[in-house]
C-alpha cells in the first residue's frame, strides 16, 4: 500500500511539474527572442526577416496580455499562443536555414 501511495505521489508531482513547465509562455517568448536577437547578429537574419521576427514577437506578446486580461486564460487560448510560440520557432529557423530572395 505504501509503494501505492508513493507511486501516486510520484506521479502527481511529475504531472505539476510538467504542466508547470508548459504554460510558461513569457519565458518560452523571451527565450525565442534572445534567439532570434543571436541569430540576427550572427548574420543568419537578413533585417527584413529580422523585422517580421519581431512583429510576430509582438503579437505574441499581445495575446499573452489579452489572454491574462481576464485572469483565466482557457484552454483554446493556451493552444493558441502555444501555436503561435512553435509556429514563430519553426519560422526562425526556416529563417536561418533558407534564406528570402528579395
Amino acid at each position: 500500500m505504501k509503494k501505492l501511495t508513493k507511486i501516486v505521489y510520484a506521479l502527481i508531482i511529475v504531472l505539476s511539474i510538467q504542466t508547470a513547465k508548459g504554460q510558461n509562455f513569457k519565458a518560452d517568448l523571451k527565450k525565442l527572442d534572445a534567439e532570434i536577437e543571436a541569430a540576427y547578429k550572427a548574420k543568419k537574419l537578413t533585417a527584413i526577416e529580422y523585422g517580421k521576427m519581431k512583429q510576430e514577437q509582438d503579437i505574441i506578446q499581445l495575446a499573452i496580455e489579452k489572454a491574462n486580461a481576464d485572469d483565466v486564460m482557457t484552454p483554446a487560448e493556451k493552444n493558441k499562443i502555444h501555436s503561435k510560440i512553435i509556429r514563430s520557432k519553426k519560422r526562425l529557423i526556416k529563417y536561418q536555414n533558407n534564406r528570402e530572395i528579395y
